[in-house]
């Protein structure tokens, strides 16, 4: 037998919450027991709107659990979440009294697998290919020998003084301004844009070099961001970009105009040794001076031969005279055998219109006219007679062949009365039947005495 449950009067008096207090109070437990953690999973449903914070949800094969990192905190990553990316973060649990749901207020996030610099230079390098910004059809020209030349790099570095003396050691006359600028830490990607800025706005050089020695990944930070990337495609002059080593490659190595793998390598690059051009300027001196002297000889030779061809002006009038004369001869033939010719033409034209003239097409059509009338009459009283012949023969025959001549042979029809039935057999009657006979003359009746069935003849 079942009993009921019953609960005790005396003394029971149970705390009933509101939706707020216990939730309140579920906040505290948790943000209380859970202070900091760290957890690792997949990003899935990511978003970003314009407040700059980030939304998503961190999960694994069997739970969920959503994620928020504020604007504050999302700005220090150097790249941005992406949907079924796996990670590690870490964050604090919090509880959102709104919804009643708890979530990890997110401090730190770091991709699984592949450093958080890589990635974002992975995601970067993508971006800025897909915008173009590496193409080459973009990229501008250097000049073949610049005169001034803008360095943009820490002035007290390694970088500047390998590109200095490479450049004093080939060509010493190129004018050098060097325009400091932090090439590591936070500022350092600032300093680099405001740099280009005011190469650009203030500074008449021919070419931009963008240079620092080489460094771990870390210390190349302010060169693979976007800002400088940005710096350099605006730049109406020519930029060469040697960050680090040869084995380093740069964000801003690929949006330049030229990259140089060492500052070395950008200071040559620009300039060639001044030896290696006096010794371009000798040979070509040599070159167009044996050229000159060359056209000189064959101009000399080729007057001579033409003074050699001069004659007596009065020989070379006659010969002209001569000339008009017998071009003179041949214009008056040609133009009495096109006289000629005409002539003809015009003759043989004058006889065709006689031929095809009016009155001549009229006659003739009148001849032809006249015979087709008389061989259309003939035809017609041919054809009349034929067809007169033919009707008589056909008279002929249907008056053979009519009832009305058979009945003058001899024969008569008899038809039984009164329904007036032709006879072809005595079967039709009996004794005392009434006959009409008609017969080539006139018509009798009659009535039947005897039958006499079956009798051949």
């Amino acid at each position: 037998m079942r009993r009921a449950l019953s609960f005790p009067t005396e003394n029971y008096n149970p705390r009933v919450y509101s939706v707020s207090e216990l939730t309140e109070e579920i906040r505290a437990l948790l943000e209380n027991s859970f202070n900091f953690v760290w957890l690792e999973g997949e990003i899935s449903n990511f978003s970003s709107p314009l407040s700059g914070h980030y939304y998503m949800v961190i999960k694994d094969q069997k739970s969920r659990i959503r994620a928020v990192m504020f604007r504050l905190q999302a700005r220090y990553l150097k790249f941005l979440p992406e949907n079924g990316m796996k990670v590690i973060v870490q964050g604090r649990i919090g509880v959102y009294p709104p919804r009643g749901e708890y979530q990890i207020i997110l401090d730190y996030i770091e991709p699984m697998g592949f450093g958080a610099l890589a990635l974002a230079f992975d995601q970067l390098k993508k971006k800025l290919a897909a915008q173009g910004f590496f193409d080459e059809k973009i990229k501008k020209p250097l000049p073949f020998l610049p005169q001034r030349v803008a360095v943009i790099t820490s002035p007290t570095g390694a970088a500047i003084r390998d590109f200095l003396n490479v450049i004093h050691r080939r060509f010493a006359n190129i004018e050098i301004i060097v325009v400091p600028a932090r090439v590591q830490g936070e500022e350092a990607a600032t300093e680099i844009v405001n740099a280009l800025e005011l190469v650009n706005n203030e500074l008449k050089v021919d070419v931009i070099v963008l240079t620092r020695g080489g460094g771990s990944l870390e210390d190349l930070i302010p060169f693979n961001q976007e800002e400088p990337a940005l710096a350099i495609r605006r730049s109406q002059i020519p930029v060469v970009s040697a960050v680090g080593h040869e084995i380093d490659v740069t964000i801003s190595d690929l949006a330049a105009d030229f990259r140089a793998p060492t500052p070395s390598a950008a200071a040559e690059l620009l300039v060639i040794e001044k030896e290696s051009l006096t010794t371009r300027l000798d040979e070509m001196r040599l070159r167009l001076i044996s050229g000159i002297s060359s056209g000189i000889k064959n101009r000399s030779e080729r007057l001579e031969a033409l003074s050699r061809d001069v004659r007596e002006p009065g020989k070379r009038l006659a010969d002209t005279w001569m000339r008009i004369d017998e071009i003179y001869s041949r214009l008056v033939g040609m133009m009495r055998f096109i006289l000629r010719y005409g002539w003809k033409r015009l003759s043989a034209e004058e006889r065709a219109l006689g031929l095809n003239s009016p009155a001549n097409i009229m006659a003739s059509a009148k001849q032809r006219l006249d015979f087709q009338k008389q061989s259309i009459t003939r035809a017609m009283d041919l054809r009349l007679a034929e067809t007169h012949t033919n009707l008589s023969f056909m008279e002929k025959r249907l008056e053979d062949l009519s009832p009305l001549s058979i009945l003058n042979r001899g024969y008569s029809i008899t038809r039984k009365l009164p329904e007036k039935m032709i006879l072809t057999d005595v079967s039709s009657v009996g004794k005392g039947d009434l006959l009409q006979v008609l017969l080539a003359e006139g018509e009798l009746e009659c009535s039947i005495d005897r039958v006499v069935p079956d009798k051949k003849y």
